[in-house]
C-alpha cells in the first residue's frame, strides 16, 4: 500500500508539473456536471507525450553527490529538463546530488542527510541548484549516473537534439549551462516540440 500512495504522489506531481509547468491558459468549457472545464491548450497537446514504461525510461539516481554535502537543502535555483527517448519521457530521477536516509513527504524529498550542489527533490524535472554554483548538463549526468554525448541519452543511442528555452543549440550537450529559470530539452528518435519555458515554483 505505501508503494501504491507514493506511485500515487508522484503521478500528481508529474501531472501539476506538466499543467503548472507549461504556463499555457484556456478557455473553460462546461462538463457533464455544469462545472468549468478546462480546455487542454492544443500547443501543450502536441507537446505532451506519455512516461515510457520499463527500466529504460525511469533510470534511477545512482552517480556521487558533487561540491560540499549540506544537511539543509538551503537556497536554490531551479533549472527545468526534459528528456524524451524513443518518443517518450523518460523521468529524470528524484535523489540527484541526494545522500540518504531521505524522508518523503507526498513523493517528494523533504529531508536528508545531506544535499549536494545540485539535487532532485522529485522527477518532475527540476534540478536544483545551489547559487554561485557554474554547472552544467555534464555535472548532472555524471550525478544522476546516466551517459551523455553527442549519441547518446541515459540508456538511449542516437544523434542527440538539444533546445534551450525552445531554441536548437548545437555542440556537446555537456557543455550546456544549468543556469537559473532555464528550460533544457533532450530528445533521441522523433522530434518532440520542445517548451520554451518552465513555470517555476515559488523560490525556485
Amino acid at each position: 500500500m505505501a508503494a501504491q500512495r507514493l506511485s500515487a504522489a508522484i503521478a500528481a506531481l508529474l501531472a501539476a508539473a506538466v499543467v503548472a509547468g507549461c504556463g499555457a491558459s484556456s478557455t473553460p468549457t462546461t462538463g457533464a456536471g455544469g462545472g468549468a472545464v478546462p480546455a487542454v491548450p492544443a500547443a501543450l497537446v502536441r507537446e505532451a507525450r506519455p512516461i515510457g514504461r520499463g527500466p529504460r525510461f525511469h533510470p534511477p539516481a545512482s552517480g556521487p553527490v558533487l561540491g560540499p554535502c549540506r544537511g539543509a537543502l538551503g537556497r536554490r535555483v531551479g533549472v527545468h529538463v526534459e528528456v524524451f527517448g524513443a518518443d517518450r519521457v523518460v523521468l529524470i530521477a528524484a535523489g540527484i546530488g541526494v545522500r540518504p536516509p531521505v524522508r518523503l513527504d507526498a513523493g517528494r524529498i523533504v529531508s536528508a542527510r545531506c544535499f549536494g550542489a545540485l539535487a532532485t527533490v522529485d522527477p518532475t524535472g527540476v534540478v536544483l541548484i545551489r547559487p554561485g554554483a557554474r554547472l552544467t548538463l555534464a555535472d548532472l549526468f555524471a550525478s544522476w549516473g546516466q551517459p551523455l554525448g553527442a549519441r547518446r541519452v541515459a540508456s538511449f543511442a542516437g544523434p542527440v537534439r538539444v533546445y534551450v528555452d525552445g531554441q536548437r543549440v548545437t555542440g556537446d550537450p555537456r557543455a550546456v549551462a544549468l543556469t537559473a529559470h532555464r528550460e533544457i530539452v533532450l530528445e533521441v528518435g522523433p522530434y518532440v516540440p520542445p517548451h520554451t519555458s518552465y513555470r517555476f515554483p515559488s523560490g525556485d
